[in-house]
C-alpha cells in the first residue's frame, strides 16, 4: 500500500467565512488509500502520536472532554482529522495557542477539507505541511523530529507574526470587540475603522508625540527637562572622548556610569566604574552603541521599570543583577548557559518572548568580569559568585509597593517628555520609600517600552497593561467602529450597494463604497475595477476620512477570501438562488450554499446590529433565527406569510405593493414611498431589480435615515448602466 496525503489546494480566508468568525486556512487534501486505514486499524499509531505530542491530551474534540481527541484516535478517525489537530498543536507549541479547527469530507472518496485558524500565511501553511509529514511518519512507524519542527515554526512566527506587546494590545482590543487590521509586515496595527480608527506600533500610539519620542532619545535633554521640573535625576554630562570622560568622572565623583547618549535596551551601559582604567575602557563600549557618550553618577540600589499609560501608573517591575556560581569545572561562559539561560523566564524575541532576555557576553560584560579578575573562559572555583550582568533583569512585579510620590514623579516625567506611554527607569533601594530620602533617581524615560516584563511576571498573573492601553485609546463604550453595511446575495447586490451608498451620502455622511462597479469615496470613483472583494473593502476601512462603509460581497468573496470586516451594523442578503451552486468548490447543495451565505448574518453585531433579509426567500426566512441583533424583512409580496407574524412581534419590514414602498413597524405604517417612476438598471431580471431596491431602502432605514430623506434620495438617484459583471 502506498501511504500518502496530497495537499491539492490551499485557500486563505482572511476574514469571517463559512467556517469561522476568524481568518482561516482551508486546505483540500486527498488521503488516497489511507481512506481504508483509520487510526484504529494501524498498530501503534495512537501511541506514537501521543508520545510525540503529549499536549494533544488538551484537545477535547467532539467528546468535549480532556483527552477527547486521543480517545478518537483509539476509536478510529481519518488522516484529515488528525492533520487538523496536529496542525493546531504544532502552532500552539510554537507560541500560537488556541484556535479553531475542522475536517470535513467532500463528495469524492478520500478528499477532505482541513480548516484551521490562520495566524499568518507562512506559519499556518508550514504547520499544515509539517503536520502532513508527521502524520505520514506516524502511519509508517518512522521517526519524526518534533523539536526541530516546532523550532522551525517558532522562527517563522518570530519573524512574521506580531510581537508579544502588539499582540497583547490587539487581544485586549478584540475582547472589547474593537476591530484590528495589520497595516504592514511589522507591528503597525490599526484599531477601529475609518474616521474612528487609532493606530499602534508596539507600545507607541498615534497619540505618542514625535517630539516627545525625540526628546526621550536625547538622554541629556531629558535629564535637563526633568531636573527643571524638580524630578530627581543623577548628576552627569556628555563627554567628547575618553579623557573627557575621566575628567567628568572626577568632577562628579566615583563610582560612575558610562552609557550611550541615545542607546536603548541597556546596550553599552557600564555601571559602578570606580577608577580611571575602567572609565577609559568603558568609553569605546558606550560610543559604539550611540552617537555620543554620557557620564553619570552611579546610584546604589535596584533598577526599576515603571510603565506609565495615559497619565497613570500601569505596572512596575524590579530588576536584580545576574550572578553565576562557580563549580570548579565549568567556564563562566558555560555557567551562563547552565545557570541562567536555561531558565524558562529567558528567551528570545517575538511570540515566544520571555520576560528576561538571554544573557550574552558583550563588551560591558567583559568589563564587569575583568573588574572581578575574570575572563569569559575563566573557571571560577566552587562556590565563587561572579556578577555577569548588572541590568536587563527587570521582571519582578512590585506595582503595589510603589510610593505615591514616586508614582507622581514618574507620571510627571512622562508628561514632561511628552509621551502618552512611557517606560520610566529609576534606581532605588526601596521602591516603597520616597526617592529623595534614599538618593534614588529617574535615570531614563523611554518611548515604546516593551510590555513582556509586565505580561509575564514570574509567579504572578499578567498585569492588565494592554487593557489600560485600549482604555487610553478608546474610553468608555467607544469601539472605534463606523457603520458598515455588508451586502450579499445572488441578485440585486450591486444595485443595492449603489443605492444604499447614495442614500447615506444624501444624509450628509462621508461614504465609502466597494462594489462591482468600482471603489468610491463619496461620488468619486478612485478605482474602476471590480471592487467587490476583500482588499477593496479593507481599503475603505483603513481610510481615515470614511464615516460609513458599504461593501458588496459576491459568492466568490465568501468562498475564497472571507469578509473584509469582522462585524457589521447592517447585514443584507438579497436572495439565495438555489441554482447558484459552485460544485468545483464542493458547494453542491442548497444546504452548503446556506452555510456560505449565513456568514453575512452571523456577523451582524449583537443587539445593535440589523439583518436585512428577503421575506420572499424561505431559506432567508429560516436564516433570520441566526441573527444576534434585529431582523428587518423586505418583500415584493405584501401577503408573504412571515410578514404578519413578524408584525405581531413588533418587527420592521419594507414592502412593495402597486409601486408604493411601505415602511412598517409592527402593524403600523411608518411611511409610504413612491417607487413607480424610478429607472431601475437591468441586472439579470426585474426580480433582482426589485430585490436590490427594497434591500437598499431597508438598509437605509436600518442605518437611521429618515423616510423623507430616503424618498428624496430615490428621486435624485441617477440611472445606472448594467454592471460589467452579471448580478
Amino acid at each position: 500500500m502506498k501511504r500518502d496525503i496530497e495537499i491539492l489546494s490551499v485557500t486563505y480566508l482572511r476574514g469571517p467565512n463559512m467556517w469561522s468568525y476568524l481568518p482561516a486556512l482551508e486546505a483540500l487534501i486527498d488521503i488516497g488509500e489511507l481512506e481504508d486505514w483509520p487510526s484504529d486499524k494501524v498498530p501503534g499509531l495512537p501511541d506514537r502520536l501521543e508520545s510525540w505530542l503529549p499536549t494533544l491530551i488538551e484537545h477535547r474534540c467532539s467528546y468535549d472532554e480532556r483527552g477527547g481527541f486521543l480517545r478518537r484516535l483509539r476509536d478510529g478517525t481519518w488522516p484529515g482529522h488528525i492533520m487538523e489537530h496536529v496542525t493546531l498543536e504544532l502552532q500552539s507549541l510554537a507560541g500560537l495557542p488556541g484556535g479553531f479547527g475542522r475536517a470535513r469530507g467532500v463528495d469524492v472518496r478520500g478528499r477532505y477539507k482541513v480548516i484551521v485558524t490562520l495566524w499568518e500565511d507562512s506559519v499556518t501553511l508550514r504547520a499544515l505541511q509539517l503536520a502532513r509529514e508527521l502524520v505520514l511518519a506516524a502511519y509508517d512507524n518512522r521517526s519524526f523530529d518534533v523539536r526541530a519542527a516546532v523550532n522551525e515554526l517558532r522562527d517563522i512566527a518570530d519573524s512574521e507574526c506580531l510581537g508579544p506587546s502588539t499582540a497583547g494590545i490587539v487581544k485586549a482590543a478584540e475582547q472589547r470587540v474593537i476591530p484590528a487590521i495589520r497595516l504592514n509586515d511589522g507591528n503597525l496595527v490599526q484599531l477601529g475603522y475609518g474616521r474612528n480608527q487609532r493606530r499602534i506600533w508596539t507600545a507607541e500610539t498615534d497619540r505618542t508625540s514625535a517630539i516627545g519620542e525625540g526628546i526621550s532619545r536625547d538622554k541629556q535633554l531629558t535629564k535637563t527637562l526633568l531636573s527643571a521640573c524638580g524630578i530627581a535625576v543623577p548628576a552627569g554630562r556628555m563627554v567628547s572622548d575618553a579623557e573627557d570622560a575621566w575628567a567628568a568622572a572626577e568632577d562628579i565623583g566615583l563610582p560612575v556610569v558610562v552609557k550611550p547618549y541615545d542607546g536603548n535596551h541597556g546596550r553599552g551601559v557600564c555601571l559602578n566604574l570606580a577608577n580611571r582604567e575602567q572609565v577609559m575602557a568603558a568609553y569605546p563600549v558606550a560610543a559604539a552603541e550611540g552617537s555620543g557618550v554620557i557620564i553619570e553618577k552611579h546610584l546604589t540600589g535596584n533598577e526599576h521599570r515603571l510603565l506609565v499609560v495615559g497619565g497613570k501608573l500601569a505596572a512596575t517591575a524590579r530588576g536584580l543583577p545576574a550572578w553565576v556560581t562557580g563549580d570548579g569545572r565549568q567556564t563562566i561562559r558555560e555557567l551562563i548557559e547552565s545557570q541562567l539561560n536555561s531558565d524558562p523566564l529567558r528567551g528570545g524575541t517575538g511570540w515566544s518572548d520571555a520576560p528576561l532576555n538571554r544573557v550574552g557576553i558583550d563588551s560591558a560584560t567583559r568589563l564587569d568580569l575583568a573588574s572581578q579578575g575574570f575572563q569569559p573562559d575563566s573557571t571560577p572555583d566552587a562556590g565563587v559568585r561572579v556578577l555577569v550582568q548588572r541590568n536587563g533583569n527587570v521582571c519582578h512585579d512590585c506595582t503595589a509597593l510603589v510610593h505615591p510620590d514616586t508614582v507622581r514623579q514618574a507620571v510627571l516625567a512622562a508628561r514632561v517628555v511628552g509621551l502618552d506611554i512611557a517606560g520610566i527607569d529609576l534606581v532605588a533601594d526601596d521602591i516603597s520609600q520616597p526617592l529623595d530620602a534614599q538618593g534614588g533617581a529617574i535615570v531614563e524615560v523611554n518611548a515604546g517600552p516593551g510590555l513582556s516584563t509586565h505580561l509575564r511576571p514570574p509567579g504572578l498573573p499578567p498585569k492588565p497593561v494592554p487593557d489600560m492601553i485600549i482604555e487610553h485609546l478608546f474610553g468608555g463604550a467607544d469601539d472605534g467602529r463606523i457603520p458598515v453595511t455588508g451586502i450579499a446575495g445572488t441578485g440585486g447586490t450591486r444595485f443595492a450597494a449603489r443605492v444604499v451608498a447614495h442614500l447615506l451620502q444624501m444624509s450628509g455622511r462621508k461614504v465609502g463604497l466597494a462594489c462591482r462597479d468600482g471603489l468610491f469615496l463619496g461620488s468619486r470613483c478612485i478605482d474602476h475595477r471590480d471592487s467587490a472583494n476583500f482588499l477593496a473593502g479593507q481599503r475603505l476601512l483603513v481610510n481615515r476620512s470614511i464615516e460609513s462603509a458599504v461593501i458588496e460581497n459576491g459568492l466568490d468573496v465568501l468562498l475564497d477570501q472571507g469578509l473584509s470586516y469582522d462585524w457589521c451594523h447592517v447585514g443584507v442578503i438579497t436572495r439565495m438562488n438555489p441554482d447558484c451552486l459552485v460544485p468545483e468548490r464542493y458547494i453542491d447543495s442548497v444546504e452548503q450554499l446556506y452555510k456560505v451565505f449565513r456568514t453575512q448574518v452571523d456577523i451582524v453585531l449583537e443587539k445593535r446590529g440589523i439583518a436585512v433579509l428577503n421575506a420572499d426567500d424561505d431559506q432567508l426566512v429560516e436564516m433570520a433565527s441566526l441573527c444576534k441583533g434585529e431582523v428587518m424583512f423586505f418583500s415584493a409580496n405584501a401577503q408573504a406569510p412571515i410578514l404578519a407574524e413578524h408584525a405581531e412581534r413588533g418587527g420592521r419590514a419594507v414592502v412593495l405593493s402597486d409601486g408604493i414602498i411601505s415602511l412598517k413597524h409592527g402593524t403600523h405604517n411608518v411611511a409610504q414611498l413612491r417607487a413607480g417612476t424610478l429607472e431601475l438598471p437591468i441586472e439579470g431580471d426585474s426580480l433582482a431589480a426589485d430585490d436590490g431596491l427594497l434591500a437598499a431602502v431597508a438598509a437605509a432605514w436600518a442605518n437611521g435615515i429618515a423616510a423623507d430623506l430616503i424618498q428624496a434620495g430615490l428621486e435624485t438617484l441617477e440611472p445606472m448602466p448594467a454592471s460589467r459583471v452579471a448580478a
